[in-house]
């Protein structure tokens, strides 16, 4: 039997949850309301690199609306990339260099989900609700979801976008919860934004000629910077093995220990001005890269997860929101056949069968990517010829998949959840 109206809560107004709630709200049958826990709704990090898989899922869910959402957003082409040797005796030399004539893009994170955040009715955000419990009603098999603040109230399903740390996913995964949690993946990273001609100034102004975006290979560590905001500002990135992660993902960062950890790149062309670039900022910290190695289900019942609470990976195939994205997308086709809460149980269980294969080998492909451009791959080490090989294939079933294609393998699966 239909049912009227359909109520979905979102937790977590990131990015994954306010492309989420864009999809969703487009769907007449449903009623959403998004919580997110800090005071307002903001991004950590500096740029997303968004590529065709992403671009395309963006598509599925705003039409043409994305385009003009990625303008406002100060989105720039990603018109070339170009993987340079940092250090060691093929200092300099390039390992490959790609021009799409279907270029990706890059933006800052924060603008874009202001953006996104910016096109959803005010009635349906609420910031500053912290998650404490949710419960599942017996007798009236709706959703409990219990705030912090004392405030409660009642879903016909829940989906959890709260993060690689968030408490959604313990109710999906139940006792086995700290068995999945995520853990750390061998690196840490850190980001700092920069005016254009402070770069232009620092690191060379051969370097950005053209909006490209350099990522340096080198011993221990990878260096990239690229173009936002309008030529405004320069995104740049340090990332180096981490022997011993910290227990807070957090660990300050000096003069010291960067020149320290790009001790073999300082006669190269790069790692001198990306140190005193990062050294100007107030409160320097790396973070680790965290991941999931293992999760069993995105879903229980009415509760669902979705990007990095349900597959939280590195950086290093510039994959986490395109992640998202694809989520979004794939559950905004599912939802859209949805009549009653049985539906979202049979929506749910077919995300979970269409979408947990493909994240985990991007987590697993990102994570060995890493290896590779930190010099550490046994066989390809600095070799730019070896790098290339190890390298040029890894990209293709990320960005290959064809969307279209992705959405109606998941109403097949539904369709036949809901026939048998």
């Amino acid at each position: 039997m239909a049912t009227s109206h359909l109520r979905i809560a979102i937790i977590g107004g990131g990015l994954a949850g306010a492309t989420l709630a864009n999809a969703l709200i487009q769907i007449p049958r449903l009623e959403i309301q998004v919580y997110e826990a800090a005071p307002t709704f903001s991004e950590r990090g500096a740029a997303v690199a968004l590529g065709p898989n992403a671009l395309q899922s963006l598509h599925e869910i705003l039409g043409n609306g994305k385009d003009d959402l990625m303008k406002r957003a100060g989105a720039v082409p990603l018109n070339s990339v170009r993987s340079v040797i940092g250090s060691g005796p093929n200092t300099g030399k390039i390992v490959f260099e790609s021009s799409d004539p279907e270029p990706g893009i890059i933006v800052h994170r924060a603008s874009l989900l202001s953006e996104l955040v910016g096109q959803l009715p005010k009635t349906v955000l609420h910031a500053n609700k912290k998650l404490a419990a949710i419960n599942l009603k017996s007798d009236t098999a709706a959703v409990e979801v219990v705030f912090e603040d004392g405030t409660i109230a009642e879903f016909d399903a829940v989906i959890g976008a709260d993060g690689v740390f968030g408490r959604v996913r313990s109710s999906v995964l139940g006792g086995d919860a700290d068995r999945y949690d995520a853990s750390p993946a061998g690196f840490w990273d850190c980001r700092t934004l920069v005016p254009f001609e402070k770069a232009q100034t620092v690191l060379g102004s051969e370097l950005f000629e053209i909006d490209r975006q350099y990522g340096w290979a080198g011993d221990g560590g990878y260096i990239l910077h690229d173009v936002l905001d309008n030529r405004t500002t320069v995104h740049c990135v340090i990332s180096a093995v981490e022997a011993s992660p910290t227990r807070d993902r957090k660990r300050p960062l000096n003069r010291e220990i960067l020149t320290q950890t790009l001790s073999k790149w300082l006669e190269g062309p790069i790692a001198k001005g990306i140190i005193e670039l990062f050294l100007e900022q107030d409160d320097l910290n790396g973070y680790s890269q965290w991941d999931h190695k293992e999760t069993p289900t995105y879903v229980n019942g009415a509760i669902c997860v979705i990007g990095d609470a349900a597959h939280a990976t590195t950086p290093w195939q510039g994959s986490g929101a395109a992640m998202a994205f694809e989520d979004a997308m794939v559950l905004q086709a599912l939802l859209s056949h949805a009549a009653s809460p049985k539906d979202i149980k049979l929506a749910f269980n077919a995300f979970d069968v269409l979408r947990r294969p493909r994240c985990q080998r991007i987590i697993d492909s990102s994570r060995g990517t890493g290896v590779i451009l930190c010099g550490r791959d046994a066989n390809a080490g600095l070799d730019p010829e070896k790098l290339l090989e190890a390298l040029a294939p890894r990209w293709d079933f990320i960005e290959g998949l064809d969307m279209i294609a992705h959405k109606e393998e998941a109403l097949r699966i539904f369709a036949e959840a809901k026939m048998g």
